[in-house]
């Protein structure tokens, strides 16, 4: 199963998947970090598209075109706001990566590339956001043949030592 997780640093917005994540706000309307990234890179028709989808709770998933980038589709989920672990931002932490997986199987998609969903301004500590985060994917994995690939892409090098521990564990 390991042969189905790669770990990269890198710009998301480059990567040649089936879909990329976005780690959207709740409006999905663009802001900044990956998500600006994500609306800057795929044109302004990615901003459209995201009005009609009506925004997206916190640990849910939703999917547009990927439109100017190399992704078919772009998969945006709302990760949670770090409040110390009271607000069960464990869970849906954990659930932004099931219910990503999920939409990118009913979309077909044999590749999918997760950024570091709710480090950045969310504050989420990066040591358990990687432990969740590939506790989600192998999960999923062991129990779907699709996606075939998972592309975890690291905005820094911390992340991708702390994504690489985890996944040798």
């Amino acid at each position: 199963m390991e042969k189905r997780i790669q770990v990269i640093t890198g710009d998301i917005t480059k990567v040649k998947a089936d879909a990329i994540v976005n780690a959207a706000n709740r409006s999905l309307l663009g802001g900044g970090g990956v998500d600006g990234a994500i609306h800057r890179n795929a044109g302004t028709e990615l901003l459209e598209a995201c009005r009609k989808l009506g925004g997206c709770e916190t640990g849910d998933a939703k999917v547009t075109p990927g439109f100017r980038l190399p992704s078919k589709y772009i998969i945006h989920t709302v990760g949670p706001v770090w409040y110390g672990g009271k607000n069960h931002e464990e869970e849906d932490l954990a659930r932004c990566y099931h219910n990503s997986m999920a939409r990118a199987s009913e979309f077909g998609c044999r590749t999918v590339a997760f950024p570091n969903i709710s480090t950045g301004v969310y504050h989420f500590p990066k040591d358990k956001a990687a432990s969740i985060a590939i506790r989600e994917i192998r999960d999923y994995l062991a129990r779907h043949p699709v996606p075939e690939k998972v592309i975890f892409v690291c905005f820094d090098d911390e992340n991708y030592k702390l994504y690489c521990r985890f996944l040798s564990e």
